[in-house]
C-alpha cells in the first residue's frame, strides 16, 4: 500500500519512544500506545471512526471484526497514520439486539466518528437512523441488513446476503435436480428463497422446500429431517444460510443422511461457512467435503489476501479473535482499505463526516487489489433495484470444498446482476 506521508525525524523518535514504552509496560493504556491516540503528532487532526459487531451471544459472533479495526489502526499508526491522521478505532458490542446496534450508534455520534466501518448488525433500522440523523456514513457493513443497501448513508463493499443467495442459486443450478433451502426466520431471511430461486431458475430449476429454522437454536433435527426428504435421494442439494448456528445444523444433517444414505450434497454461503468451521469439523473427513459455497471474495489462500495476513501477523499482537479466513475479517479490511483510499484524496488538515460523504458520492474509485471487483458509489455504478438499490458489488465466487480446503470452483468473479433484478420482479 502506498501513500505513507513522511514522518519528521523528531516525530519518529516519538513515535519510537512510544512504543518502547508501549512494549515494555505491560498495564500500559492503549490510548497511549496507538489504537486509540489522542493527538496526531503533527499538523493533521486524528480521525474517529467505530466498527460494531455482536459478541458473546446466543446467535452470529463477530469479534474478529472490531479485532481487524484495531489491528488495522495500529498498521496505519505505525507509519504516521493515514496521510498524516492518526487513526482513532472506537469498538462496540451491538449485542444481536436492536438496542444494542443503537447504542452503539449513538456512541459514534458522541464521540464525533467519521464513519462507521467494516462492521455486523442485522438492526440497521436501529443503527441507521442514528447515523443518518448526525450524517455519518456507514462504509462496508457485513451486508446483512436491508438498510445497507437502501440508505443514502449506506456505502457498501459487497452484494449481501442478496448477491450470495442470487449466485448460490446459479451455482447448485448445475447439477442439483432438487434443492432444499434451510434459512432463518426472520424478516431478512425472508428474501433469501426468492433470491436462490431466481438463480435457480437460469438452470431451469427451483428450490423444493423454504425451511424456516431458529437462528438461535441449540439442535436441527427435524430440519434436518425435513430437509433430507424433501431433497430426495438421487441428485438432491440442501443449502443452510444459518450464520454461526450452519455447523450446528450440518452435523444433525451429516447423521440423518448417513443412517439414510441418501447422495445428497451440502451447500451453503461464506458468510455461514468458511474455512475455520471445515477445519473445526473434520476437514476432508467433515461434512463439508464436497460441498458448494458461493463467497465475495477470492478464498481465503488466494495471494491478494497477502498485505492483509502480514499486517494480522505483526499487528495482531497474537489476538485469537482474527482469523484470515473468516469473512468477517476480510470484509473489515476492505473496509478500511475504502477508508484509507477516501481520506488520502481528500488531502486535507481536518477530515468530517460530510467530507467523506461528500468524496463517496463524488466517485472516488477504490482498487482492493483484487479482492474485490474496483468500487465506486455513483449513481451510475448502483443496481438500482428495489430493495438493493446501492449495490455496486455485484461479484461473487464459487467455490468448492476439496481435501478439506475452500478452493475456487470457478476463476473470477460472477456477476449477479441480472439475477438479482429478476428476483426484485418475481
Amino acid at each position: 500500500m502506498t501513500g505513507w506521508r513522511r514522518s519528521s525525524s523528531l516525530h519518529s523518535l516519538r513515535t519510537a519512544v512510544i512504543a518502547a514504552v508501549c512494549t515494555a509496560t505491560v498495564g500500559a493504556s492503549l490510548s497511549g500506545c496507538g489504537v486509540f491516540p489522542g493527538t496526531s503528532g503533527g499538523s493533521r487532526a486524528p480521525v474517529t471512526v467505530m466498527t460494531f459487531a455482536p459478541d458473546e451471544t446466543k446467535a452470529t459472533n463477530m469479534p474478529g471484526m472490531p479485532a481487524m479495526a484495531q489491528a488495522f489502526a495500529r498498521y496505519v499508526n505505525s507509519r504516521d497514520g493515514i496521510d498524516g491522521h492518526q487513526l482513532r478505532v472506537l469498538t462496540c458490542n451491538e449485542r444481536n439486539t436492536s438496542s444494542g446496534a443503537a447504542a452503539c450508534a449513538r456512541r459514534a455520534v458522541r464521540e464525533n466518528a467519521i464513519a462507521v466501518v467494516g462492521s455486523y448488525s442485522q438492526h440497521g433500522r436501529a443503527f441507521m437512523a442514528p447515523l443518518e440523523a448526525a450524517g455519518i456514513p456507514y462504509i462496508g457493513g457485513y451486508g446483512i441488513s436491508d438498510e445497507e443497501f437502501t440508505s443514502y448513508l449506506s456505502y457498501p463493499i459487497n452484494g449481501g446476503q442478496a448477491a450470495l443467495l442470487a449466485g448460490n442459486g446459479r451455482q447448485l443450478a448445475t447439477g442439483c435436480r432438487k434443492v432444499s433451502l434451510v434459512r432463518p426466520d426472520t424478516v431478512a431471511g425472508d428474501d433469501l428463497p426468492v433470491l436462490l430461486n431466481a438463480g435457480l431458475a437460469e438452470g431451469n430449476r427451483k428450490a423444493s422446500s423454504d425451511i424456516k429454522a431458529a437462528e438461535d437454536s441449540t439442535e436441527y433435527a427435524a430440519k434436518a429431517e425435513e430437509a433430507l426428504d424433501d431433497a430426495g435421494n438421487e441428485d438432491g442439494c440442501v443449502t443452510a444460510v444459518l450464520g454461526e448456528r450452519t455447523e450446528t445444523f450440518f452435523d444433525s444433517f451429516r447423521r440423518l443422511r448417513e443412517e439414510s444414505g441418501a447422495d445428497v450434497r451440502v451447500s451453503s454461503v461464506l458468510s455461514s461457512v468458511d474455512q475455520p468451521l471445515i477445519d473445526r469439523t473434520g476437514g476432508a473427513s467433515g461434512p463439508f467435503e464436497g460441498a458448494l459455497m458461493t463467497g465475495w471474495y477470492p478464498n481465503a489462500g488466494d495471494a491478494r489476501w497477502g498485505t492483509m495476513r502480514d499486517v494480522i501477523r505483526e499487528h495482531a499482537f497474537g489476538d485469537n479473535r482474527i482469523d484470515a479466513a473468516d469473512a468477517g475479517v476480510q470484509t473489515t479490511w476492505i473496509a478500511y482499505t475504502v477508508l484509507k483510499k477516501v481520506i488520502e484524496t481528500l488531502d486535507r488538515p481536518e477530515i468530517t463526516a460530510g467530507a467523506v460523504t461528500h468524496a463517496l458520492d463524488s466517485g472516488v474509485r477504490v482498487d482492493t487489489g483484487g479482492l474485490t471487483p474496483s468500487l465506486r458509489w455513483r449513481y451510475a455504478d448502483m443496481l438500482g433495484t428495489p430493495g438493493f438499490p446501492r449495490v455496486v458489488n455485484r461479484g461473487v465466487t464459487f467455490q468448492v470444498v476439496r481435501d478439506g480446503r475452500l478452493v475456487a470452483q470457478r476463476e473470477g468473479f460472477v456477476n449477479v446482476t441480472t439475477t438479482m433484478r429478476n428476483a426484485t420482479t418475481a
